[in-house]
């Protein structure tokens, strides 16, 4: 469907960058994601500004120093192997990324009020849950959750969907702040395992309004894809047979509390109560931490 809400890879790049994101081009106000390739040897001197970062591997290792002290990131062949390390820089920090043998790695980020210490966070430490069942089944590593770790605002996530199964479902949403739902800008970065002939695999992602905030958005969507959530329902994800899906989720919202509250669509809701009569899916998890690059 070409929506405005969906940026095909290659199509988003800038100043060295492979994806940008920011809250002007987006026309939000909180959530950011940058991606980034360095060749082997490379280094970017970077600043977070009015954002805080988290600074993911999707393929290969780095370094990361700010403020006088260094961390070594450990990274990972590829995002289906395992959750990677991560560091946190706060607002306000000059930092640098530098990688002796190449790769790449995302910066996820949102505004903050206050600024939070440089901090490292090792593979083993990552909370990984398998969530769903049946053909709903999928792997969510999370490193950056309001519950998991400490940030200002950010919140981040990556999610593992096997080949045929359908994830972010059933379609929900946390566009408002209520008892029940946080309101919260998202953004989805897309990689899909390749066949094992090398073949391109590829996914669908939806996202649907209500009456009162319509959107629509029905994407194919294939390695370095970006899709944007300002509101509404969304899900499912969908991971075409054969071939594997992950997608990194970064959000943050204007409210004063840093939450992940979310309503189903009262539609599908129904689906959640036929996973405990289900298997999770034997795939599952694809990899462990200890396996990763």
């Amino acid at each position: 469907m070409n929506s405005e809400y969906y940026i095909a890879a290659g199509s988003g790049s800038k100043d060295g960058f492979d994806v940008v994101v920011t809250p002007d081009s987006a026309g939000w106000s909180e959530s950011s994601l940058w991606t980034i390739t360095l060749a082997p040897g490379a280094s970017a001197d970077l600043n977070s500004g009015g954002d805080e970062i988290m600074v993911v591997p999707l393929s290969g290792s780095a370094t990361v120093s700010s403020d006088g002290t260094e961390f070594t990131l450990r990274g990972r062949a590829s995002v289906f192997d395992g959750p990677s390390d991560f560091v946190y820089v706060g607002k306000g920090s000059a930092y640098t990324i530098g990688s002796r043998d190449g790769g790449r790695f995302a910066l996820c980020g949102a505004r903050a009020e206050k600024k939070l210490p440089f901090r490292y966070v090792p593979a083993a430490d990552i909370s990984v849950e398998l969530r769903g069942a049946g053909n709903c089944s999928r792997q969510v590593h999370n490193f950056g959750t309001a519950d998991t770790f400490e940030a200002d605002s950010l919140i981040a996530c990556e999610v593992i969907t096997p080949g045929g199964n359908w994830s972010s479902y059933p379609g929900h949403k946390h566009d408002e702040n209520t008892e029940n739902e946080s309101e919260l800008e998202e953004i989805y970065y897309f990689e899909i395992a390749e066949g094992p002939d090398g073949s391109n695999g590829f996914g669908y992602h939806r996202v649907y309004g209500t009456p009162q905030r319509p959107i629509e958005v029905l994407e194919e969507v294939r390695t370095g894809d970006v899709v944007l959530v300002p509101h509404g329902y969304h899900g499912p994800s969908v991971a075409a047979p054969g071939y594997h899906m992950y997608y990194l989720n970064v959000m943050a919202g204007p409210g004063k509390e840093r939450a992940w509250n979310i309503v189903d669509d009262p539609e599908h809701t129904w689906i959640r109560g036929t996973w405990a009569d289900q298997a999770v899916d034997s795939r599952l998890p694809l990899h462990t931490a200890s396996e990763g690059a």
